[in-house]
């Protein structure tokens, strides 16, 4: 056997591997996944017993009722959307002010918007609360959407992505009499697609997502979100198996459309956005 033949089995190796490692570690992370919509799949109090019994759509039925999940799914849409819509807004403008406004201590107040990324939102809690208590808004939805309203990641993910587009068609606009609110809003924000939905994906799931906030800063049944209605869920059928994983799946479904929508404007807002002076 000579070298070139060592070198195509070697590169024939090395293709394989490539391609089944993504494969080995994507099933490793969907495998709990799967566990739960194939738990919830499985009769009422039958754990394990699906494929003699077959499969059922009641355990839905039941965890949708008992956990009163519309109520939940009305405020988490609420808050999320108008975290997110707050949030996109109060990003492009800082973004575009950071990116190509000239002006004194612009890289000193960049470093602030950094340095609040590492500054976990648990720290701010009993500060958070005490303002909220001043301004009468906790067991308000402005409890819920005024603390997460600005965001440092999504300042600097604009930023970034402003920068990545040539400062020519802004001239071009600016020659054709366009201010900067409007080359802004009229050329920045549609050449930013990518980012905006990269953003939205970050900000509406996590938002959804959030626990912390229902949880420290409302009481009232009727502020309820996904996540404390499933927290409240688990304590009650701790046991039940199969309507609590259909809880679960629930509570997932709805973020797992979202990303599977957004993916490719995702992966190309991630990408596009590297570090830039």
């Amino acid at each position: 056997m000579d070298n070139n033949q060592k070198k195509t089995k070697l590169a024939n190796f090395l293709a394989l591997l490539s391609l089944f490692l993504p494969i080995l570690g994507a099933g490793i992370v969907l495998l709990p996944l799967g566990v739960v919509f194939l738990t919830s799949f499985a009769p009422p109090n039958s754990l394990g017993e699906s494929a003699q019994k077959g499969w059922t759509l009641v355990n839905y039925q039941d965890a949708w009722q008992r956990g009163e999940f519309l109520l939940a799914f009305a405020n988490s849409t609420l808050v999320a959307l108008a975290v997110t819509g707050l949030q996109i807004i109060t990003s492009a403008l800082a973004g575009y002010a950071l990116a190509r406004l000239k002006f004194r201590g612009r890289q000193a107040l960049l470093l602030v918007v950094l340095a609040t990324l590492v500054i976990p939102f648990q720290l701010l809690v009993i500060p958070i609360f005490l303002v909220l208590k001043w301004g009468h808004l906790i067991n308000t939805y402005g409890a819920l959407i005024l603390p997460t309203a600005v965001s440092g990641f999504g300042i600097f993910l604009l930023r970034q992505y402003f920068l990545t587009i040539p400062v020519e068609l802004e001239e071009a606009a600016a020659i054709d009499g366009a201010n900067r609110t409007q080359i802004l809003w009229r050329v920045m924000l549609p050449l930013s697609r990518p980012a905006l939905v990269t953003l939205f994906l970050f900000t509406f799931i996590g938002e959804w997502n959030d626990l912390f906030k229902p949880l420290v800063f409302t009481t009232k049944p009727q502020l309820r979100t996904v996540q404390l209605a499933l927290a409240e869920f688990q304590e009650q059928y701790t046991n039940n198996w199969p309507l609590l994983m259909a809880a679960v799946a629930i509570a997932t479904i709805p973020v797992i459309l979202l990303f599977l929508v957004g993916q490719r404007q995702f992966i190309r807002g991630i990408a596009a956005t590297g570090i830039k002076n």
